[in-house]
């Protein structure tokens, strides 16, 4: 199965159910009054975490999810049915952002966390509660409520204990192959692998972690050269990095330079990741010229004053299994004692505006526009077209109602002031409703 880690999709929560006009009409009843039933809400949608999904690939051909809409109120103050919630598998390490705000929605780490990316809209009211002394028949109902309609963009995060980073062809597919069950491919050219691989690595005193075998980096990675933000991303998640270089100097790369770009890389992506326990592992030590070339990158790692400290260096070679297990002991150690990833991040501040019970005039956002081709005046805005939406214009006295709905919002005013005449024609919502503007 193709590995897939981001996908855009579009979401359309359903429609609240439609209220409805009716009275009560039984025999020794002839003033029953009003009797007409609320619609019932729409469905949700909601993304759950499962935990056997490894990729976003269900996302890549099937790009529109919407939930149904909900039932019409009827007769009797019968309100119509709710529509059930529609769920949406997503793997662990998922984070949903609104495209268009950019606002992350929410970081799916945990095994059937459920978050709602959709409301489903409200059922509109029946005519049942607009009865009045005043009015003690309305033909008054509501529409229901539109569901929310968002563009998401969902990106994967491989869920990792360890992570194996390093040049193209440094070894990590080998050593994840050696000590895990995964099958990665190996061969004998640069990235190989093009998706992270993750095995599951057990130890003889039966302790066990996961580790991914991430996709080779290179210079100017962090700038979105390569695989570039492909492989850092995935680097996020996990709680001890293995720091794989080369030491047989094969292809005439110097070991330590090569050590020093991957690190210049990952500070340059994010910084906190050179603050997590990190090994190095000096990789292909049976080839002839890997002793030498170790020597002399401890002496280089060991003066170089640009690091906080001294990393632990172990050497290994994968193809005899030479120190390989002392590797994987020494990984396991040192998660016992690794915080989790996002203690490294600095936390979230939520902006808890004090409370204050000073009189405040409320504010209606909407825009008033003249369409010099249509000779009109376009009104529009979230709030004015939600209850353009929510009223039934098959009706007069709802008409009237949304006609007093915006002299309330403000929008009469809007209009003379914007320099609208007696008889010039308003249009709402892009649609065939179109009302003579009187003064």
């Amino acid at each position: 199965m193709a590995f897939v880690d981001q996908a855009e999709i579009e979401v359309k929560a359903g429609k609240g159910g439609d209220g409805i006009v009716s009275f009560r009409h039984e025999k020794f009843e002839p003033m029953g009054g009003p009797f007409g039933g609320d619609g019932g809400h729409g469905g949700s949608i909601i993304f759950k975490v499962d935990e056997g999904l490894r990729t976003l690939m269900d996302f890549r051909y099937n790009r529109h999810f919407k939930a149904q809409p909900g039932g019409n109120g009827g007769t009797k103050g019968m309100t119509g049915a709710s529509s059930d919630d529609r769920y949406i598998k997503v793997p662990q390490g998922t984070t949903v952002s609104n495209i268009d705000t950019g606002a992350v929605l929410g970081d799916l780490l945990e095994n059937g966390q459920e978050l709602v990316v959709a409301r489903g809209g409200r059922g509109g009211r029946g005519n049942i509660h607009f009865a009045t002394s005043a009015n003690p028949a309305p033909e008054l109902s509501e529409n229901g409520e539109p569901g929310e309609l968002r563009n998401l963009k969902l990106e994967l995060k491989v869920l990792a204990d360890v992570g194996l980073v390093g040049f193209p062809s440094a070894g990590k597919s080998t050593l994840l192959s050696v000590v895990s069950n995964a099958k990665p491919k190996i061969a004998a050219y640069h990235f190989t692998t093009l998706a992270p691989n993750i095995g599951m690595v057990r130890l003889d005193d039966g302790r066990d972690f996961v580790m991914a075998d991430l996709p080779g980096l290179i210079e100017g990675a962090s700038e979105g050269i390569g695989l570039g933000f492909r492989f850092l991303r995935h680097v996020e998640r996990t709680k001890v990095i293995l720091h794989l270089v080369d030491m047989s100097g094969i292809e005439g790369t110097d070991p330590y330079t090569q050590y020093r770009k991957i690190l210049t890389e990952l500070q340059q992506y994010d910084e906190t990741i050179l603050n997590r326990p990190q090994i190095v592992v000096p990789t292909k030590m049976d080839m002839p010229d890997s002793a030498e070339n170790l020597t002399e990158f401890r002496e280089k790692v060991a003066a170089d004053s640009g690091l906080l400290e001294t990393p632990t260096i172990l050497p290994i070679s994968a193809l005899t299994r030479d120190h390989v297990k002392e590797l994987m002991t020494l990984t396991a150690e040192m998660l016992e004692k690794a915080p989790s990833p996002e203690s490294y991040r600095p936390a979230i501040e939520v902006d808890e505006t004090e409370k204050t019970y000073d009189f405040k005039p409320e504010k209606h956002d909407f825009t008033i526009n003249w369409s010099a081709e249509d000779e009109q005046w376009v009104v529009g805005g979230d709030e004015v077209e939600k209850l353009f939406l929510m009223t039934n214009i098959q009706r007069d006295a709802t008409i009237m109602r949304f006609g007093r709905q915006l002299r309330h919002m403000g929008v009469d005013d809007a209009l003379r002031k914007a320099g609208a005449k007696d008889g010039d024609d308003v249009r709402i919502n892009d649609s065939d409703f179109v009302f003579e503007f009187s003064d």
